[in-house]
């Protein structure tokens, strides 16, 4: 497993310890949704600004969101057992891009740490990888509870 980060914002120093806790959070979703760890991860953390040009590309909206995510895998049936082919090394899972300064702005909102906003925006970002999408409604309840069971494995509290 290689998680790529990429820090383009100054509001968070992204040092070792927060990298640890970056790949303990990835590798916690994939041993929960039970996939093998032979995928790399890209993680962004941005700004508003950049995040809200992103929005606007990729989605239609003019606004800053907190997390976007975009998978490199196709997914064919309901199953979400992970793809059907096999690669040799590591395949691409996708990019996830978060807005620290969003983050920071919910985890006041919450009255939780910017660690435990940032986690919970990794999870729900590593699930929509995986093929969840609460966008459409029929996964939604399901990726809550899923996203709220791994916090809880990983001993991530409100």
């Amino acid at each position: 497993m290689t998680v790529l980060i990429d820090s383009r914002q100054s509001i968070l120093e992204v040092a070792e310890d927060m990298e640890n806790f970056i790949n303990g959070i990835v590798k916690g979703v994939l041993n929960y949704e039970e996939w093998d760890q032979n995928f790399e991860i890209s993680i962004s953390f941005v700004d508003n600004q950049e995040i809200q040009a992103l929005n606007k590309k990729f989605r239609n909206i003019d606004k800053p969101t907190d997390v976007l995510s975009f998978p490199m895998l196709e997914f064919e049936d309901e199953s979400k057992d992970g793809p059907e082919e096999h690669f040799e090394g590591e395949q691409p899972l996708g990019d996830i891009v978060i807005s620290v300064e969003k983050a920071i702005e919910q985890a006041g909102e919450y009255g939780h740490s910017k660690e435990r906003e940032i986690a919970f925006l990794l999870v729900h970002g590593m699930l929509h990888l995986l093929g969840y999408d609460h966008e459409d409604g029929k996964d939604e309840i399901l990726m809550f509870k899923k996203q709220d069971d791994i916090l809880n494995i990983l001993k991530i509290s409100r």
